[in-house]
């Protein structure tokens, strides 16, 4: 797992093993990071990398999705809408017909 304090989330890599949130809370500890710190540079409230760590919020899409991928408490991709690998010829499609009127 990577914990860079000056990258954007898309250019960061996660890893594909899961932590837990002590494990990822030690992490920090060992290397003397603030938990709020490290959310305040990422871009998300300190509040919801808390609650992600405390296990009160289930982390399915959004930011909690987000910030449990980048923590590594769970396998998956962070990316947007614009990402999915479906659905973007139906936007090609639409481009051009929108040029052409």
């Amino acid at each position: 797992m990577y914990i860079i304090l000056n990258m954007t989330v898309s250019t960061l890599k996660v890893s594909e093993s899961v932590r837990t949130p002590e494990e990822v809370r030690q992490e920090f500890a060992v290397r003397g990071i603030a938990i709020s710190e490290w959310a305040r540079r990422m871009g998300y409230s300190p509040g919801l990398v808390h609650q992600v760590l405390a296990g009160r919020l289930r982390c399915v899409r959004g930011q909690a999705h987000e910030v449990a991928v980048v923590l590594g408490l769970k396998v998956g991709q962070v990316g947007g809408i614009g990402d999915l690998p479906f659905g973007q010829e139906n936007q090609e499609i639409k481009k051009i017909d929108e040029t052409m009127r």
